[in-house]
């Protein structure tokens, strides 16, 4: 019993060991800025990763183009044996070493092809800024909800602790008389309905942690909100012609600008492919004598080493099928122009639409704040009552209820009114500036 004893005590030290360690890491954990959860964000996002070898991807397609100037090697041999005259391997006659190159020099449709090609990719630049904006304002808006229901919380919890003590208070009155049953299971009641707004809120900040978690990367154990380091939002009015403004900026239009013209350089280049172009091609072969050559020409006239250097010229006057894919390119391109006339469109009515939710949200949060100081007055009123005897505990009770409720309208209105300011710096490009600061 004793050396069980002395276990048991060594384990209980050692558990309280790892305990108090454990306490003073997370006690020295920095918490997560926003600023810093924006960062983890752009480096974790899997849509950023994306966007990167969309890029990647596009740019190759560019040099792919642009390299048809370059002369393209190729070296090889074409070894065989011969019966009768020899004939070609693949295009050329039998060789034990052979080398050619061909590169364009006068190519109208390759010209505006590599035009296109670089064009897409400035396209593609502008399509990943708006992506990358999506992921801020997506991290943003997580974060600051998560603070919303932090706050929430912990007053829910206050709140919930005032219902208990009512509770027993009432319980007490119930069994000495003074009030009834029905007024015992109304205050069970308030605090059930205490206990379930805490339970919800716990679990939205849960959820949310968790969606913070998967945007930054980091463990969600190991989060937690730094409410100071949100900056403040602009309080200043937008100007009137804001949504001309941001025509001219947004990532969205200028994708489909770039995009726009680069289905142009497309649709020309099409055409041009019926146009005479001009390729650069020379070849250098080393020919072998088991291959029948001197029974056809004579010794001294046979030469081992041959080579042909000039030019390759083509004139396509007569392709039907290259015809029809031009004008399938030419409507390709009237649906891209039209697409930027949809989307400023769109952009214009969105910036619009959230100019005008701004002053809503606002006008709504100044109520819900006028409702809240004055449940907030109604509270002191009922206590000032209390103790003069003109109110009682049911009284008091519900105004509390009602203080509750108000301030939980409250954050809510401030929420979607910094959803609403940070959807409309999106729209004007000064969102990551905003983070940044």
């Amino acid at each position: 019993m004793k050396s069980a004893d002395r276990i048991f005590g060594r384990s209980s030290f050692f558990l309280a060991g790892v305990l108090v360690f454990a306490s003073a890491v997370s006690a020295g954990a920095e918490p997560l800025t926003l600023k810093r959860a924006v960062q983890l964000a752009l480096t974790h996002s899997t849509a950023m990763a994306q966007a990167s070898a969309d890029q990647q991807r596009v740019f190759a397609s560019y040099q792919e183009a642009r390299n048809q100037y370059v002369p393209q090697v190729v070296a090889g041999a074409g070894i065989g044996d011969s019966w009768g005259y020899p004939l070609s391997l693949e295009g050329s006659a039998p060789s034990l070493f052979n080398v050619s190159a061909q590169s364009a020099v006068l190519n109208p449709a390759l010209r505006d092809y590599v035009h296109a090609a670089r064009t897409e990719y400035d396209a593609t630049r502008e399509a990943n800024k708006d992506r990358r904006s999506q992921v801020i304002q997506d991290t943003v808006l997580t974060y600051l909800e998560l603070v919303k229901w932090e706050k929430l919380t912990a007053h829910l919890r206050e709140t919930q602790g005032d219902a208990v003590k009512m509770e027993q208070i009432v319980m007490q009155r119930v069994q000495e008389g003074v009030d009834s049953a029905q007024a015992g299971t109304q205050a069970r009641l308030a605090t059930a309905r205490a206990h379930l707004r805490v339970t919800q809120a716990e679990g939205a900040a849960d959820v949310l942690r968790g969606s913070l978690s998967q945007l930054t990367g980091m463990p969600t154990s190991s989060i937690e909100t730094a409410p100071d380091s949100v900056p403040a939002l602009p309080e200043t009015d937008a100007p009137d012609d804001l949504a001309a403004k941001t025509i001219q900026t947004n990532p969205a239009v200028l994708f489909a600008q770039e995009h726009a013209i680069a289905q142009g350089f497309r649709a020309r280049a099409e055409h041009r492919a019926l146009w005479p172009s001009l390729d650069f091609a020379t070849q250098y072969a080393v020919l072998a004598k088991f291959n029948n050559w001197t029974q056809f020409f004579p010794t001294k006239a046979f030469e081992r080493n041959n080579a042909t250097v000039g030019v390759v010229i083509r004139f396509p006057f007569l392709n039907f099928s290259q015809r029809a894919h031009a004008q399938a390119a030419d409507a390709d391109a009237i649906h891209a122009t039209k697409e930027v006339e949809n989307t400023k469109n769109q952009v214009s009515q969105e910036v619009l639409k959230l100019q005008r939710s701004v002053e809503q949200l606002k006008a709504a949060q100044d109520v819900s704040q006028l409702e809240y100081e004055l449940a907030q007055s109604n509270v002191n009123a009922v206590e000032i009552r209390m103790n003069s005897g003109s109110a009682g505990i049911h009284d008091e009770a519900d105004a509390r209820t009602d203080l509750a409720e108000k301030f939980g309208s409250l954050e809510d209105a401030k929420f979607q009114l910094q959803r609403a300011r940070i959807g409309l710096l999106r729209a004007t490009g000064d969102l990551e500036s905003w983070t940044e600061k």
